[in-house]
């Protein structure tokens, strides 16, 4: 085979891996025709991503940012130029009437009441995930979005991830086949505790050391590598058997700083779940293990491992490959076509932007084109409820029945 036979073997496999191995090219950013205005609530860590990610996407004019804590408030008005400054979500909605949406980055149990006074003002929605602390407060933002004409949209970044989206199509072929198992773990050396002069304030920003308003590491962490979980096998367990401790921060803190649990399916498929605030050895990565290969996702990277008997459809000897410990891995490649044809193909390697983006952008064109939420309310709600029930299994160390009916919104 010549070199130019075997680029156009590459260019023609990329093209039929669209639906497979290769999407033909990454989404495109959100055509707007006119500026897009929208409000940010929540000052903190992620509410400065956001508006990092917000300035990458050409239109997006960040008009007003809340939050309840000045400095907080001070801090993020700062990077949003001339956004208009609020304390109260309430009178930023009732004054900047020409808001078309609003960012909820709020800790998980300030989310309600914002969500249902955005939804109520006729904004559209993008809620960060958890969804809500609890299960009552998650159903009622579920029930006020699905009687609403506005998107709502949840950030499980994962159904916005081009790589993830590449890999699941795969998934669902017989390239994959039958489940065999699945795994998944986030590993960082953190504390999650943030320190304050003022015992007041200290209290508050440390609400996910708190029992009462915090979903611990299963809801905060563990409720988007649920959700990979949950959008892939398009189903949600039935039971979840779960114990944590803690390993490290022996700071009083009553929350589990690492955590093991077991997810059980109708189907007899198992997910195995870990997650430590003590070691941050391997990091963050899920794992599809199947009769035919197995799916690695680690959120800007994925790779496919043909068993040696899985049947071959000659475009693998072409394939980008990376050595994963003892085993040679597909590299899931996002624009691959355009790179095969410019004989640039490992240099795709990976995403040029963070998952947050994607889901960002994908809410901006479900807007702008009046299409449904990628990530709706209802499916935020049932990670939530999962997720939740797995954080109740964590502190009473057993095992707890996730009843069918306890996922319906209405």
């Amino acid at each position: 085979m010549t070199e130019m036979d075997r680029r156009q073997f590459l260019v023609a496999a990329g093209g039929l891996a669209a639906v497979s191995l290769f999407p033909s090219e990454l989404p495109a950013a959100p055509i707007l025709i006119e500026p897009l205005k929208l409000g940010l609530v929540g000052g903190g860590r992620q509410g400065r991503a956001i508006l990092a990610e917000l300035a990458k996407i050409e239109g997006i004019k960040v008009a007003a940012v809340c939050d309840n804590d000045a400095t907080r408030l001070s801090g993020v008005k700062s990077r949003a130029g001339d956004a208009e400054g609020f304390e109260d979500h309430r009178a930023m909605l009732d004054k900047v009437k020409d808001l078309s949406g609003v960012i909820i980055a709020t800790p998980t149990h300030a989310h309600k009441a914002i969500a249902l006074d955005a939804v109520s003002a006729g904004r559209h929605v993008y809620c960060e995930a958890p969804l809500a602390h609890t299960i009552e407060d998650a159903k009622a933002i579920a029930t006020a979005a699905a009687g609403a004409k506005t998107v709502f949209a949840v950030g499980h970044e994962g159904r916005s991830n081009p790589v993830y989206q590449l890999a699941r199509s795969f998934f669902r072929t017989d390239a994959f086949k039958d489940m065999v198992m699945m795994r998944a773990q986030c590993n960082q050396k953190t504390t999650w505790r943030v320190g304050s002069p003022d015992p007041a304030r200290e209290k508050v920003l440390n609400w996910r050391l708190d029992r009462e308003l915090s979903t611990g590491l299963m809801g905060e962490i563990g409720s988007h590598q649920l959700d990979v979980v949950h959008w892939y096998r398009n189903r949600h367990p039935v039971s979840v058997r779960a114990t944590g401790g803690i390993r490290l921060h022996t700071d009083g803190r009553e929350i589990a700083d690492t955590v093991l649990a077991e997810f059980a399916f109708e189907d007899g498929a198992r997910f195995i779940y870990s997650t430590t605030l003590a070691s941050s050895y391997e990091g963050k990565y899920e794992v599809f293990e199947g009769s035919n290969s197995s799916i690695r996702l680690a959120w800007s990277h994925a790779w496919m491992f043909k068993e040696a008997d899985a049947p071959t459809q000659g475009w693998e000897v072409y394939a980008n490959k990376q050595q994963i410990y003892n085993e040679a891995g597909i590299t899931l490649i996002a624009g691959a076509t355009q790179l095969a044809e410019q004989g640039k193909l490992k240099e795709g390697v990976g995403l040029p932007n963070s998952s947050l983006y994607y889901a960002l952008a994908d809410f901006v064109k479900c807007i702008t084109e009046k299409k449904p939420a990628v990530c709706s309310a209802a499916d935020g709600y049932r990670t939530a409820v999962v997720a939740i029930l797995a954080n109740q299994a964590v502190a009473k160390g057993g095992e707890i029945k996730i009843d069918e009916s306890m996922l319906k919104v209405g």
